[in-house]
Order: structure tokens, then sequence, then C-alpha cells
């Protein structure tokens, strides 16, 4: 069994550079299936849930070719073959559900295994069931599958989304591309990870109108074309960097980042005394260690992001008096409490509310990475923790996390990957 090795109490200087994101790969992967033609990507994350995205749509019949090293895909979809995504792949990561939309527009019916992923709460799928529906899908649940099928083709509708749900408005944004007619989906997401996939759609040749904002109009085409297309940088790998240098103290600049995605998590570190010097493509981060208590809660973009919640909260482990963390995004994104307490932490949940006693002396312990973002935030504490933390399950943050290892190492952390018994505890 893998897992990460860390030795805390070293300040952090230097470079670091951010990845594609992976928020953002995976629904343009998704996407790629809507035409016939080659799509060819780059600043592609070598991520597992990327390479597990890669089985999926060679499932459906295209052809793809992942080029690691120089971190590029190709996916040429001219002869769809599989309407399906079958339970062994859609068990390991949620993503999996932003094939509905695409297959459906493409062949007229997908079936799909409820998607698995990080266990942080309950992320339904019946915004996305609401709204292919309303483009005339029929809907058929069957015990752990969802089938869909559209025979005479998708027409556009007006969407209301009770919730402004990214998955949801990923899917029916890409189902809309193809479908006959004007879409409108209101109360829609509005990520940069949306903005992403509407920009390589529209690179395709869709007309997408609004996006970025709460009401996404789509007037649909009868075809798309390929395209060569670059991916943004990871906004939550850039803040988890933020974090990591804020609790260690140091000074970084965090390279490859668009700094205004990063506006919640940089004026959050602002208030929490953390000088931050913003430039065209980087961010450097300035700190003493000496860190403010904060009050943060988490919300839809433009609030602050829920994928930022177990860094920040990590870090607010050290600050000067108590803070309060609200998740209100999912009901069991707490999990890293547990093993942040193994290490030393004062902290008390009460329903979704995380009250962080700071000033705290954390100490190394062996500590499960039980999800991905969990797992960054065993990282930031074990930066600050007195003798060696061993952090296990790191196949958890390898799906959000290129190369972290060598990354912190250039910027002074001692981590090393390391074999370590199953039973060693």
């Amino acid at each position: 069994m893998e897992c990460f090795k860390v030795i805390g109490g070293n300040k952090l200087n230097g470079k670091i550079n951010v990845s594609g994101a992976k928020n953002a790969i995976l629904p343009v992967m998704a996407a790629s299936i809507l035409t016939e033609n080659e799509c060819k990507i780059s600043n592609v994350p070598t991520l597992s849930d990327v390479r597990n995205m890669v089985k999926m749509v060679e499932f459906s019949g295209a052809l793809t070719e992942l080029d690691i090293d120089n971190e590029f895909l190709k996916i040429t979809a001219n002869n769809l073959t599989n309407g399906e995504v079958p339970y062994e792949l859609s068990s390991k990561l949620r993503a999996s559900f932003l094939f509905a939309g695409p297959l459906l527009a493409r062949m007229g019916k997908v079936k799909i295994c409820m998607p698995g992923g990080c266990a942080i709460g309950s992320r339904p799928i019946d915004l996305h069931l609401k709204g292919l529906d309303a483009l005339g899908a029929k809907i058929r649940k069957g015990w752990g599958f969802i089938e869909a099928s559209a025979p005479r083709g998708l027409k556009g509708g007006e969407i209301y989304l009770d919730f402004p749900s990214v998955g949801a408005t990923e899917n029916l944004l890409m189902a809309a591309c193809l479908a006959k007619g004007e879409t409108i989906i209101k109360n829609a997401a509005a990520e940069p990870e949306i903005m992403e996939l509407a920009r390589f759609l529209k690179k395709m040749g869709a007309k997408i109108y609004g996006d970025g904002t709460d009401t996404v109009i789509i007037e649909g085409v009868k075809s798309l074309s390929g395209c060569d297309f670059t991916m943004m940088p990871d906004r939550i790998e850039a803040g988890t960097f933020m974090t990591a240098v804020a609790v260690a103290g140091g000074d970084v600049e965090i390279c490859n980042v668009i700094p205004s995605h990063l506006d919640p998590v940089t004026a959050k570190l602002r208030e929490s005394g953390v000088e931050i010097k913003e430039l065209k493509n980087s961010i450097r981060v300035i700190s003493a260690g000496k860190i403010r208590a904060l009050d943060i809660k988490t919300l839809p973009y433009p609030g602050f992001p829920t994928d930022m919640q177990a860094q920040m909260t990590a870090l607010m482990t050290q600050a000067g008096g108590t803070s309060i963390i609200t998740e209100t995004i999912f009901e069991n994104r707490f999990l890293h409490i547990g093993e942040l307490t193994r290490m030393g932490a004062h902290i008390k949940v009460q329903g979704r509310t995380a009250i962080v006693e700071g000033k705290t002396r954390l100490t190394g312990a062996t500590v499960h990475a039980t999800d991905l973002r969990a797992g960054a935030a065993l990282i930031v504490a074990s930066l600050v923790a007195e003798g060696e933390t061993i952090i296990k399950e790191i196949e958890h943050i390898e799906r959000g996390y290129t190369n972290l290892e060598n990354k912190l190492t250039n910027i002074g952390v001692n981590i090393v990957r390391t074999q370590i018994s199953a039973d060693f505890q």
C-alpha cells in the first residue's frame, strides 16, 4: 500500500506550477463525443479520474490517444457503438453521469449505472433527469441504473434547476447543443468550469449565450466539429497550494493560474493575515505563519468553494482564536475532522458547522485520506505537525492532484511516497 510520509516544520519557498483543471477536463472529455471529428486537448492533468474517463470514452466506441508525458489527449468519436456506461466504470467516479447528455444527444439512448466517487454526501441526479425530461427524453429507473431514450432526437425546452448544480448544468448544456430549437437553463451554475465547458463547445460550433450567469441559452445545431483546445488551470489545486504556504510560512509564487478564479480563497486568506500578490498568470503568497481566525461558509460560485473547505479547516487549527466553518453544499464533508483530531486538532461538529479551536499543537500520526479534499487537508496539516505524518489511502488524493509530491518537494516540503503494510496503524 502506497502512502505519503511528511515531516513538518519547513518554510516553503520558490515556484510551483498548477496543472490543468480536474473538474473541467472531465466534462470536456464527455463533450468530445458530441462530434464525429477529432478533438485535441492539451494541458490535460494526468490523474486517475482522467484515465478512468478515457476508459469510458473508449467503451462508447471512440478512439483515444493519451500522452501522459506531454499532457495531451486526442479523442475521435466517429463510430460510437455503445450507449452504455457499465458499473465497473461508473462506480469509480461521479463524473461518469456526464455521459448521459452527450450519449443521448448522439445515439438517442443511454444506460448508466448509478455513479460513484468520494463519499462526501448525497449528490442526487434528479436535476439531471428533470432537465433531460424537459428536453423530451423518456426516463426509466431500474435497480441501480438509469435508462433514457430520445429516438427522434432531443427538443429544446425551458429548464429551471431547483439548485444551481454544476453537474446538471454541464449535462444539460451538452445535451442541448444538438437538440432541436432553443433551450433555456435557469438557475444554472456559474462556476469557471461551466464557462470552460461552454468555451470548448463554442469552439466546436455550439451556440451558447449567458454562460457564467444564472441563465444560459443554447440554440441547437445539427452537428458539431472537432477542435484544438487547451485546458484552464485548476483553481482548487492552486488554492490548496495557497493554504499550504499560509500554514507553513514562506514565500511561494504559484504559477499557471487565473487569479480571478481564486477571488473567494484570496479574500479569506487576506482576511486571515496572509499577504497575496496577484500577477498576470500567477499568485505570490507570503506568510509568516501567523493566522487570524475566520468564519467561512461554503456556497455555489462565486461563493467560497466547498472543495476548499477541508484545506481551510486544517489552516484554521493554527489560527489565533476560534473559527466557524459552515458547509452548505454537502452534508457529509467533515470526514477529515476525525483525522485532524488524531493529529491533535480541537474541532467540534454541530450539524453542518465545525467549530475550530486555533493555535493547537499538531503532532504526526498515521491518518487516512477519506476522500480527495480530505487528503489535501491532511497534507496541509502535516506541514506544521511535529514529527512524522503517514497519510494512507493516497489514491483518493491522486484523483485530483498531479505529481503532488514532486511539486511540493520543489518548494521545500519534506514529503516522500513510500510503501506501508496494509495492517500498519
